[in-house]
């Protein structure tokens, strides 16, 4: 049987055709240039760069200098900034551990509140119900305003003689005006409320995530063990949620440990500094007494003491699980 070939092409190059293929894959791979992932950084090292690394290097720089505007020039002190603040005789000592004592009392106050009534409410969300995705944006509505509105808005509601709060206590029979914004430990649960208020719907949110990546098998299995919902809760839903739980408690210990606007906003600081946070004071010795060596020694202060926070956080929650 003699081989077909089409008009115009000859026989050998027909025969050859299948067998090109064969050839064209069985060349060298092709192997990317060791620089292009590195061009796909580029972007994103550059932002990190000016925006981060720049600015973390310089303000480390900045500490260990006098670093005053006014000076004509900027002398190298060392550590000498840092010595300060754990000067007890030191004036600006005194009133940094008291921004960050009202920091601290700040923490704790809110970020047991931000882990439960959002835990509370994602829960309540979870559950099938008419109009559940109208009540899930409505809670998440007030994260979504800035500090400044929330801040005016608070100050209006809050006033002591003209807020609306106190006006409707009044109509209830409350006949002294309560002092939310200038008398100690009104000005903590102003504070703690506006910021629960503002921060628990972005909780909920990754609560709300988080809970529904669980497997209804375990509540099936649990259910079946004759669990009560309780016990659902501790043995099933909070092994599971343990990284969310992890996640949200850095997260909200760090933000609250930066609070500032809430404070600057509605109490200025008052009463007698009472409410005064780290940030407040930070801003307070850099931007308005231009001593700007000073509150970058501060301020990585500060970051040293929330990543302790932070990692102290990480290996209790990893050796819970473990």
């Amino acid at each position: 049987m003699t081989a077909t070939t089409l008009p115009g092409r000859p026989a050998d190059d027909v025969a050859r055709r299948p067998t090109e293929p064969a050839r064209r894959s069985a060349g060298p791979p092709h192997r990317p240039r060791p620089w292009t992932p590195y061009l796909f950084l580029a972007p994103f090292l550059l932002i990190f760069g000016t925006f981060v690394l720049v600015p973390a290097v310089s303000g480390l720089w900045m500490s260990l200098h006098n670093w005053d505007f006014f000076l004509p020039d900027r002398p190298f002190v060392g550590l000498q900034n840092y010595v300060d603040l754990f000067t007890p005789d030191a004036l600006v000592a005194q009133q940094f551990w008291e921004s960050m004592r009202a920091t601290g009392l700040f923490v704790v106050l809110s970020v047991p509140l931000l882990m439960a009534i959002p835990l509370g409410l994602a829960l309540l969300l979870n559950q099938r119900f008419r109009g559940r995705t109208f009540f899930r944006a409505v809670f998440f509505a007030p994260y979504v305003l800035g500090v400044s509105v929330i801040g005016l808005l608070w100050q209006y509601l809050l006033n002591g003689n003209t807020g609306l709060i106190n006006g409707y206590l009044a109509e209830l029979g409350v006949t002294e005006a309560v002092p939310w914004l200038t008398a100690t430990p009104w000005v903590w649960v102003s504070l703690v409320g506006v910021t629960v208020w503002w921060t628990m719907g972005f909780n909920s949110v990754v609560y709300l995530a988080g809970l529904q990546n669980v497997d209804d098998a375990l509540y099936d299995a649990a259910k079946v063990d004759g669990a009560s919902r309780w016990q659902q809760f501790v043995h099933v839903t909070i092994p599971q949620l343990r990284p969310v739980l992890l996640f949200v408690l850095t997260m909200t210990v760090l933000a609250s440990a930066n609070m500032f606007g809430q404070s600057y906003l509605l109490t200025a600081g008052n009463p007698s500094n009472e409410t005064r946070t780290a940030i407040m004071f930070i801003a307070e010795v850099g931007l308005e007494q231009f001593r700007m060596g000073l509150a970058a020694a501060m301020s990585y202060l500060l970051a040293l003491l929330l990543i302790v926070v932070s990692a102290l956080n990480f290996l209790f929650l990893r050796q819970k699980e473990s």
